[in-house]
């Protein structure tokens, strides 16, 4: 079997298409089960350069040599192989040419390899100081500018490799550079049709705000975008009373003033939840959380709020209310969780 395997490695660099086709089409049905996966990874050296220089050819042979690396990239140490042998960058030369005809494999395959370190450092550029950051400006550009609404939205899972990129310090403080305004640009689609460009946005949010003691001010440069994107999910179902509307921004005051869609991921929710608890554990974030009316946000969305490790992240909230926000009071009642004797819940203010 591995001089069968050799030869048809050596196919892949045939001069003759159909050959090249033939041997690349091969190698990729061998991706698809546990057997084949474990045979290949035993000649990575020679497969991966291999697959990898496929991807410039044409559509025939260029996709399945990226779903073969795909495929391939879900086993951490082989996508570890493909990262130290570049091909997050040969992924990006080829995503950015004329007329890339396998644009939602490319994006896959940048998924899979930012789930290792080795694969962000990569894709944030962190060893080129002239050219970092430079391939996320790129996806967020495409990310920002693709129709989520388009048939196919090939750049949709870009989302989840942000969230990948913004676990690393470096990572978000390149998105939080207010030069740049990558959040800013990204903040938006939370507006999106798609569930996953959703999450991704909130997950990013989320991550960005573990910045909040040393990034609170660039944050609340953005609280126009940032405020309506963590509180609308977690502001519950009610329509808000012109009182309680008018100590809002009119961002947050008109779409709360209507009838709206609930944001039905939990994880949304409590991913909202989460950063802003880490903004309001800084003082100015608790002002600005004030300013927007944010207590009574949270209020009403608790008594609407069913799920228990959402209700958990409004308590973990609540919890830091006597404590932290000025003009609570002393008295601990006041920013208290109750449930009283009937199961009903409330968020004393």
């Amino acid at each position: 079997m591995a001089a069968e395997l050799e030869e048809l490695l050596g196919f892949l660099s045939s001069p003759s298409p159909p050959v090249k086709k033939a041997a690349v089409d091969i190698i990729r049905d061998y991706t698809g089960s546990e057997d084949g996966l474990q045979m290949l990874g035993k000649c990575c050296g020679v497969l991966l350069p291999s697959l990898s220089r496929l991807l410039a050819e044409k559509k025939e042979v260029s996709e399945p040599a990226a779903e073969a690396l795909v495929n391939l990239s879900q086993n951490s140490d082989l996508a570890k192989k493909m990262v130290d042998t570049g091909v997050v960058e040969t992924a990006m030369e080829i995503l950015y040419k004329e007329n890339c005809e396998i644009t939602g494999l490319l994006v896959m395959l940048l998924v899979n390899l930012t789930q290792l370190d080795a694969g962000i450092d990569s894709l944030l550029q962190s060893g080129d100081e002239k050219m970092k950051g430079l391939y996320i400006m790129k996806l967020v550009r495409s990310f920002c500018t693709s129709s989520s609404e388009r048939r196919g939205d090939p750049f949709e899972h870009v989302a989840s490799v942000l969230v990948s990129i913004s676990k690393k310090e470096a990572g978000r403080k390149l998105l939080l550079d207010p030069k740049r305004g990558l959040l800013k640009q990204i903040i938006r689609q939370f507006d999106s049709v798609s569930p996953l460009r959703k999450k991704g946005v909130s997950g990013t949010i989320r991550n960005c705000c573990f910045e909040a003691e040393s990034q609170l001010q660039n944050l609340l440069l953005i609280s126009e975008f940032l405020w309506p994107a963590l509180l609308l999910p977690v502001a519950g179902n009610k329509i808000y009373s012109e009182q309680d509307a008018s100590k809002m921004p009119l961002e947050l005051a008109s779409a709360l003033s209507i009838e709206r869609e609930p944001v039905a991921d939990p994880d949304i929710r409590v991913q909202a939840l989460e950063a802003i608890y880490l903004l309001v554990l800084q003082e100015a974030g608790r002002r600005a959380f004030w300013s927007v009316n944010g207590p009574r946000i949270l209020q009403v969305g608790y008594e609407d709020e069913g799920h228990p490790k959402v209700m958990e992240a409004y308590e973990q909230i609540g919890a830091l209310k006597c404590n932290l926000f000025p003009g609570v009071g002393s008295c601990c009642k006041r920013a208290a969780l109750v449930i009283n004797p009937r199961g009903h819940r409330t968020w004393l203010m």
